[in-house]
């Protein structure tokens, strides 16, 4: 039998995805036994409680029931734009969503992307060069999966990380390069660190092919600021890296002081030499910002100074998929494109839009007060994405207790805080962390009106965790 266990391919056991680890198997026990579970280790926000906007889900509703454009009524259940965005969409496929689209994505929808960046960033876009995928992490996987030879072939990832980066890296048999972030710099990079990594990766015999960046960050919720964009991109020139520009929450910003920048327009602003010679591949997607349609997976990716016959060979890749989801490429044409001041729908998209952001910018910040109220817990403020990632002190009664219990230290500090209150999160060690510093990560997705009594139940349970374990030896120190 070929699915033996012991048969299987050996990347696929190398395997870790901490975010559906451990601790979200447990907490979904624990829910079928009856226990509320809140699940904040997943940033999943309608599953949280986000509603979902309205305008999409009306042009979506009448794309998958075409019939309903037919009735005489439909204009008294659908606004005029919704109807006519629907109308629009059909006629870009060749038979309405049941229906294949090229590999990249509809080329309708791919010109909107590309007006999109346009604006954005103040640079032409080319629609060839912008493929449609399945949520970023698909398209994330397609390039990987064209970089990666072997494990001679590095890739340069953030530490803390995401773990979609540690596990398709481990799946497609390459070797993981970590480079850290600074916390006490407010998880800031250091070129020097970079040098370092690539240097220690390169004497062991790796070539190091690509660089990959969380901008805002996930789990660490930074912004990174234009003059480190800049860094980062020299760096990628003079060492002739592609630079994986992972940018999915550049619409969840919380702050004014560092407002998002893609790297494509920085890139595009150095001019020459840098903007023709560095390669660089830019991932969105409709799973975050305000719009948090994460089980719609719609993502798009665009490349910058890659080579015409590596294009060819990427859509090879994309074809072995047929298409990606139509739906889906439709939900990204409406996030890249949503309804503009005048039209019947623009009100009521604003206004849900804005609430939904300006709600998640006072729950970065009541969850960072609460995690800094907590005796032996220091939280960076979340400037950006959907998580804060507190660093947990904890004493070495704790650090023993968790060793007697076969336990990773903050694997066990969750699994106490998941029994005693419900709340679900990842242990910081799911995206690494430096040795003896102790994390965790959670989402800040939760109702508005639910945070106070979370983030008390939080403290309640760390202050007395920290009570029953501290033994006068201080604790885990940064």
């Amino acid at each position: 039998m070929a699915l033996e266990y012991d048969l299987l391919n050996e990347n696929v056991k190398k395997c870790q995805y901490a975010v559906r680890g451990e601790l979200y198997l447990r907490a979904s026990e624990l829910q079928k036994e009856g226990k509320k579970i809140i699940f904040t280790n997943v940033g999943n926000p309608h599953a949280l409680g986000q509603k979902p906007l309205t305008f999409p889900r009306q042009v979506v509703a009448l794309c998958q029931a075409p019939f309903l454009l037919d009735d005489p009524n439909v204009g008294m259940l659908f606004p005029a734009d919704a109807i006519a965005r629907a109308k629009h969409y059909l006629s870009l496929t060749s038979g309405g969503l049941g229906a294949y689209s090229d590999s990249r994505g509809l080329p309708g929808v791919r010109k909107e992307v590309a007006e999109f960046i346009q604006r954005r960033d103040g640079y032409p876009s080319d629609p060839e060069l912008i493929f449609l995928t399945d949520g970023a992490s698909k398209g994330v996987m397609q390039i990987l999966n064209c970089v990666i030879r072997g494990e001679g072939d590095g890739i340069l990832v953030p530490v803390p990380q995401y773990p979609l980066y540690s596990a398709t890296i481990s799946l497609l048999g390459g070797s993981l390069v970590p480079y850290y972030l600074d916390e006490s710099e407010n998880w800031g990079l250091d070129v020097n660190n970079l040098r370092q990594s690539v240097a220690q990766a390169r004497s062991q015999g790796i070539s190091v092919r690509a660089m990959v960046i969380i901008n805002p960050g996930n789990p660490t919720g930074q912004c990174l600021s234009e003059a480190n964009l800049k860094e980062i991109l020299k760096f990628c020139y003079n060492e002739k890296l592609v630079l994986l520009g992972d940018e999915v929450y550049q619409q969840n910003i919380y702050q004014d002081e560092r407002p998002f920048i893609s790297s494509k327009k920085v890139l595009m602003d150095m001019g020459s030499p840098f903007s023709k010679g560095v390669q660089l591949v830019s991932f969105h997607t409709v799973s975050k910002g305000y719009w948090g349609e994460c089980g719609q997976r719609g993502g798009y990716f665009e490349m910058t100074n890659i080579p015409p016959r590596v294009v060819e060979e990427i859509y090879k890749v994309a074809s072995i998929a047929l298409s990606p989801n139509v739906s889906a490429q439709i939900f990204m044409g409406l996030m890249v494109s949503p309804p503009k001041p005048g039209d019947i729908s623009y009100d009521q998209f604003a206004r849900e839009s804005k609430g939904i952001l300006e709600s998640l910018r006072r729950r970065a910040k009541i969850m960072t007060d609460g995690f800094n109220s907590c005796k032996n817990v220091v939280c960076n403020f979340t400037e950006g994405a959907m998580y804060s990632f507190p660093q947990i002190r904890l004493p070495p009664g704790a650090l023993q207790a968790a060793k007697q219990a076969g336990k990773a230290p903050d694997v066990f500090y969750c699994l106490k805080l998941l029994e005693a209150t419900g709340i679900s999160t990842v242990p910081g060690s799911g995206f690494g962390q430096k040795e003896g510093v102790f994390h965790l990560r959670t989402t800040i997705l939760p109702a508005e009106e639910e945070m106070p009594e979370i983030m008390d139940s939080f403290k309640k349970f760390n202050d007395e965790f920290m009570a029953q374990y501290e033994n006068g030896f201080g604790y885990s120190r940064m």
